[in-house]
């Protein structure tokens, strides 16, 4: 009780007699008078009655009373007098406020009374002060004009009352003030045609009037200071309710077990009985798949999240990774290509979609759409839908989840097959809401039935929603962009208010803004409630991981971006140990290497060659090979020869063929150390390396070949040879044509091998040998097989024979080389090999000088770099987790120490969570029977 209405009441007494006659009653009568004050409106008048019983004293009262004794009793009145008028002169703007919407008639009889009031108080304090007077006087102008008004007002409106008085639904206080009004009129106490004060009756209603409506201002604090502790606890609730989403979601992003999981709310309904529409009606969109056909084939796990400081809406998909989206259209567009994706043989499928909604419009919940119940499987569906349907939902609606049961009004609730399906899993009824849809479509009488409904009761009720928007013709609402809650508020707003069977008496709870609170409270009761058992589930999963990660893991922490770095490193320490290593020496090798291999081509191509292609005789040479130690020196054709083999390896291109060379020996080299690496693991670390060092040593090869050209140019048109070179050339020969006799050699075996042995190739090769001698002659050309030997074979007989004359030559100019004849340069005619590979040696030397300059210092410079380009800052988390989870190993050392991690950080906000409901109840002051209730029950641990 405000201290306002405590005075009115204690000092209503007082204002209307003398001080002398209050010092003439005695003490327990005056005790009744000052604290008998009871009821709504009888305080005021059953002082009045009592002041009447009583015969006043002799004299002024001021005069009767002597000393300190009446100096405090004549301050009592003024005191009181100058409260009631501060009071009544604070609550007389609000009061005006408030009854300008109820009518002309109650605020002209509460202004009334409160006319009076204030006449009293000026009576009572006449002897006060000036001050006190003129302030007495101001609040009494005011009020008489407030009163002259309101008596016109009331003659117009009077008639108009009477037919609008039966038809409106009016609180429990304006009929008491309208009771006590009629009851002025029609009462014999006093005279019709006086003032106010003159009669008892109405002396009661101005005074019950000024009760009230001091009460009244009580009330309203009492209203607003309820309705500011109430907002307080929603948004403590909402906290919590975040809080425990925030929860789940990492509860299911730990997965593997069903014990660390909490509730949702699951949405079920038959097909077109506006589960839809319910859904999008809580967000405030259309953004949920439509079409005639079955649309919805996959279970839609939808996480709205309250975000009040949010300028926008958006949408995720976070297993798509498409970013915010702000367009709904396309969040709906994307629901319905992920559903249609599902296989026309399938139809639905188990597989769950992860929508998140951010809105400073949607409240926090867990929501998951399933598809709806069919009674008759289509011909383009498979028979087994309907069942399938019932057994995915079923899954879904097992404890702890919440049901939120969808039937549409025009349908019996004996016919809802969500009902049905609910008390399968839920036969008390304890975890479903009902939620009935399409209210417009029926009658009110039988909208109330279905809310209240007792054959099929539900512990959490009904909730009547009629979530239709409603058609504008001026295109307002342009659906898919702008938010449709305000539309269907209000369209549910004024359906149910022009039907009396939903106003407030009826304690029915209708609109999907009741739903939202609805929702919002249960889902926080069943969260809580399973809280508990989760918390011991988690402690007892994270006991098992830190025991694994201790066991296997040495308790050594990794994550995706410390194992790449580490790799990272580690590729990069080889790599530097590979280019200390790798420089102009080993370039010259590579490079001599393929060069020597070119002469021994030219040497073949122009003195070696004895093709043996087929079993024909061979033709007769003019200037074999071995007469050309005792040819004459002015032979043009050995100079030819030399000349053009000489030209053909200047001209064939060292620029390119060398850059070419060194580059894939580097890239040869980088392979091997991915493939010594942790990266050999790694198929997406391998391809961008690869790629790495493909593309800087392609882009340096363009102009490194092009300078190496013309580095070499001269060596096109005149090479000259000093005794050195020429030494060096011929030492260098002698050990080519050896190892080429290996390699033939080597070959001859593997052609034994092939053929069976030693001994058969023999025979093979005697056959071909007397065959290209003429010695046999065969019919046909022997294609088919010929003496017993089948074509394979005598293909491998041929093979042998080129082989085994290849080795003669090789053995022969191993003789020439090393012989007196070829120690010297000005034999060169002679001696073409000693000749070749000297030039070879002079080309070697000019290019790797520049390779080592160019090509080698410029890519050990670039490649680390761009590795850190690629693999490094390049990447993104996403592709940091993707390289990491390529290696089984590492994967599962990441996944136990993301378990671990995840599990304590759950814990953490648990315990947050606690300390938050404990704050609560310290410092959430004293709420009502139901919520302390209702709080008890829902006691989070």
């Amino acid at each position: 009780m405000s201290r306002r209405l405590l005075s009115a009441r204690r000092g209503a007494p007082l204002l209307a007699r003398p001080a002398a006659t209050q010092l003439a009653l005695s003490s327990p009568s005056r005790q009744r008078l000052l604290h008998g004050v009871t009821g709504n409106s009888g305080g005021l008048v059953r002082a009045e009655a009592a002041l009447r019983s009583l015969k006043p004293l002799h004299g002024p009262w001021s005069s009767r009373a002597g000393g300190a004794y009446a100096l405090l009793h004549n301050n009592v009145p003024a005191v009181r007098s100058i409260s009631i008028a501060r009071g009544i002169a604070r609550v007389l703007p609000r009061l005006v406020t408030k009854f300008a919407t109820v009518g002309a008639m109650a605020g002209g009889a509460v202004i009334a009374g409160l006319t009076y009031l204030q006449n009293q108080a000026t009576l009572a304090g006449n002897s006060v002060a000036e001050f006190y007077r003129n302030a007495r006087d101001r609040a009494s102008d005011v009020a008489g004009n407030f009163y002259a008004g309101a008596s016109d007002a009331f003659t117009q409106a009077k008639g108009e009352w009477a037919k609008k008085k039966e038809e409106m639904e009016m609180p429990e206080w304006l009929r008491k003030i309208l009771r006590a009004e009629e009851t002025s009129q029609t009462g014999g106490g006093g005279d019709p045609g006086g003032s106010p004060k003159e009669g008892s009756a109405g002396a009661g209603a101005a005074a019950g009037g000024a009760a009230v409506a001091l009460g009244y201002a009580s009330k309203d604090e009492e209203d607003e200071s309820n309705a500011e502790e109430r907002a307080a606890r929603d948004d403590q609730m909402m906290m919590l309710t975040k809080k425990m989403i925030e929860i789940r979601s990492l509860l299911n992003s730990v997965g593997q077990s069903d014990s660390l999981t909490l509730p949702s709310i699951v949405v079920i309904g038959s097909q077109s009985s506006g589960k839809s529409s319910v859904l999008e009606a809580i967000v405030g969109h259309e953004f949920l798949p439509k079409g005639h056909n079955m649309v919805t084939r996959r279970p839609i796990e939808l996480t709205l999240v309250n975000t009040p400081d949010a300028s926008a809406e958006y949408g995720e998909f976070p297993a798509l990774g498409l970013g915010k989206l702000t367009d709904f259209s396309q969040i709906q567009r994307t629901l319905t290509d992920l559903n249609l994706a599902v296989p026309a043989q399938q139809c639905v499928s188990d597989d769950p979609i992860q929508l998140r909604i951010h809105s400073p419009n949607v409240p926090d919940l867990s929501l998951i759409d399933l598809p709806g119940y069919i009674q008759v499987t289509g011909s383009d569906q498979p028979p087994e839908l309907k069942q399938k349907i019932a057994d995915l939902c079923e899954k879904y609606i097992q404890p702890p989840n919440v049901i939120l049961a969808i039937s549409a009004a025009d349908v019996d609730l004996a016919n809802s097959t969500a009902l049905r399906a609910s008390r399968k899993v839920d036969p008390r009824g304890e975890r479903t809401i009902g939620v009935i849809t399409k209210m417009d479509l029926v009658d009110p009488e039988r909208g109330v039935s279905m809310l209240t409904d007792k054959k099929y009761p539900l512990r959490l009720g009904y909730v009547g929603v009629v979530c239709r928007v409603p058609n504008t013709p001026t295109g307002i609402f342009a659906r898919g962009t702008n938010n449709i809650s305000t539309a269907i508020v209000r369209n549910e707003k004024a359906y149910f208010t022009a039907h009396a069977e939903f106003g407030p008496q009826s304690h029915l709870d209708v609109g999907t803004t009741n739903l939202r609170k609805k929702l919002m409270y249960v889902l926080e009761s069943t969260m809580a409630a399973s809280l508990k058992t989760t918390s011991e589930a988690i402690q007892r999963e994270l006991a098992e991981t830190t025991y694994e990660f201790k066991v296997q893991y040495n308790d050594r922490s990794l994550s995706a971006e410390s194992y790449l770095a580490e790799s990272l490193d580690a590729f990069k320490h080889s790599f530097k140990s590979f280019a200390d290593h790798f420089g102009r020496q080993e370039v010259r090798e590579i490079l001599k290497r393929e060069l020597d291999q070119q002469v021994l081509n030219l040497l073949a191509q122009r003195y070696w060659n004895r093709p043996v292609e087929d079993l024909t005789p061979p033709l007769s040479e003019t200037d074999p090979l071995s007469s050309l130690p005792k040819s004459d020196p002015e032979n043009q054709l050995w100079h030819l020869k030399l000349d053009a083999s000489s030209a053909s390896l200047t001209k064939v291109g060292i620029g390119r063929l060398a850059t070419t060379v060194v580059a894939d020996a580097l890239q040869a080299h980088i392979d091997r150390l991915i493939s010594g690496s942790t990266f050999a693991a790694h198929p997406f670390a391998r391809q961008a390396i690869t790629e790495a060092s493909t593309s800087i040593l392609k882009d340096l090869s363009y102009d490194i070949s092009d300078e190496l050209e013309i580095c070499i140019k001269p060596y096109k048109y005149r090479i000259d040879l000093d005794d050195i070179e020429w030494a060096r050339g011929r030492d260098n020969i002698s050990m080519v044509l050896k190892e080429e006799l290996k390699d033939v050699e080597s070959a001859v075996k593997h052609i034994e091998e092939q053929v069976g042995g030693r001994r058969r190739l023999r025979d093979v090769m005697s056959f071909v040998d007397r065959v290209r001698s003429g010695q046999v002659v065969l019919e046909g050309d022997g294609v088919g097989g010929a003496g017993g030997f089948s074509s394979a074979l005598l293909q491998k007989g041929r093979e042998a024979v080129f082989l085994r004359d290849r080795a003669d030559i090789i053995k022969m100019r191993m003789l020439a080389v090393k012989s007196k004849q070829c120690a010297t340069k000005k034999n060169k005619y002679y001696c073409p090999e000693v000749f070749l590979d000297a030039v070879a040696d002079k080309l070697t030397t000019t290019a790797d000088l520049f390779l080592d300059a160019e090509l080698l210092s410029k890519f050990y410079y670039i490649f680390p770099r761009e590795l850190d380009a690629r693999l490094g800052r390049g990447l993104s988390p996403a592709d940091v987790e993707r390289f990491a989870r390529e290696d089984p190993k590492i994967r599962r050392h990441l996944d136990v120490v993301r378990r671990k991690e995840l599990l304590e950080h759950v814990l953490k906000e648990m315990e947050a969570l606690r300390q938050l409901e404990a704050r609560e109840k310290r410092h959430g002051g004293r709420p009502s029977s139901r919520e302390s209730g209702r709080r008890r029950s829902w006691g989070l641990f």
